[in-house]
């Protein structure tokens, strides 16, 4: 199949890139952090999570992260809801999109959320319908679709299970998370198959880990089924808490040099976002993991 001619990026780096960071992250920062994102052309960025501040500490301060930001027209500033608490916070936030998350693998659901399957999509059913009531989109993500750190390798036919349920509550993209980040493109472009029986292709998101560094691989082998939405984080925010040292989330400047390669249309200027890497990087102390933004280090010395 041909190559799309656009693909739709979603910024995942203010939520799912920096939530694991071991050091709080100021509010102040991570403002900025979004304000640049949204001057380089981004045009749908996770902002924050309203989920219980004892799990995730790090994104305590998302409803204040939400007042500070400077919004853009045109531009979609999405939160995680994972229960009805959490989607209230979202509506007095004003979020443009809420986003649900389940898992294809039992052991990881109830690790991960202290729950089964089945329980997390009923959680989920209240949350889709009051969002229905009000007209705010919901997006669904599925973890673990290809491996899971306790189970090993899950069936495809495991996966798109849980994603049509998710679409079928309501959810108008549904993404799919490679957790652990051992895909490859053949598996990777099986399961799509799988999902796409009952999904279609253009509500299909993906969202890959680069753990092993099959990312780019990955994500190349899926469009050519037709994929065209890639979650992705600035400078490769977000760590593989399974494989230590491990990188995790694809690095949106390393998709996006690759997509403008191949002549793709995003709308995102790659200089601006190599920019806001060098700024969160020095902000953690840390280079950027992006291989872009390493072998672009020092671009703009005189």
């Amino acid at each position: 199949m041909q190559l799309p001619d656009k693909v739709k990026i979603v910024e995942m780096g203010p939520r799912d890139g920096l939530q694991n960071e071991a050091e709080t992250v100021p509010c102040g920062v991570k403002v900025e952090l979004i304000d640049r994102l949204t001057a380089t052309g981004l045009q749908f960025i996770e902002a924050g999570s309203f989920v219980s501040p004892k799990w995730v500490p790090q994104m305590a301060d998302s409803a204040d992260v939400m007042a500070g930001i400077a919004r853009k027209p045109g531009v979609v500033y999405s939160v995680l809801t994972p229960n009805m608490k959490g989607f209230e916070a979202a509506v007095a936030a004003d979020a443009d999109e809420v986003a649900i998350f389940g898992a294809a693998s039992e052991a990881f659901s109830k690790k991960n959320i202290n729950c089964s399957i089945e329980e997390s999509l009923a959680r989920f059913e209240p949350v889709c319908a009051a969002a229905s009531e009000r007209g705010l989109p919901v997006r669904g993500y599925v973890s673990t679709v290809l491996d899971c750190p306790y189970e090993g390798p899950i069936a495809a036919e495991a996966t798109a299970r849980v994603a049509k349920r998710l679409h079928d509550m309501g959810c108008h993209e549904i993404s799919l998370g490679d957790t652990i980040g051992r895909g490859t493109p053949r598996r990777a472009q099986a399961m799509i198959e799988a999902v796409a029986r009952d999904i279609p292709i253009e509500r299909i998101a993906v969202h890959f880990h680069d753990t092993y560094g099959q990312a780019l691989a990955n994500i190349l082998a899926v469009m050519e089924m037709g994929v065209a939405l890639v979650d992705a984080s600035v400078a490769g925010l977000g760590g593989c808490p399974y494989a230590k040292g491990a990188s995790g989330n694809v690095a949106t400047e390393d998709v996006l040099y690759m997509l403008d390669g191949l002549g793709i249309e995003t709308g995102i200027d790659l200089g601006a976002l190599l920019d806001v890497a060098d700024f969160i990087a020095a902000q953690l102390g840390r280079p950027p993991a992006s291989k872009v933004a390493r072998a672009l280090a020092g671009r703009n010395a005189a």
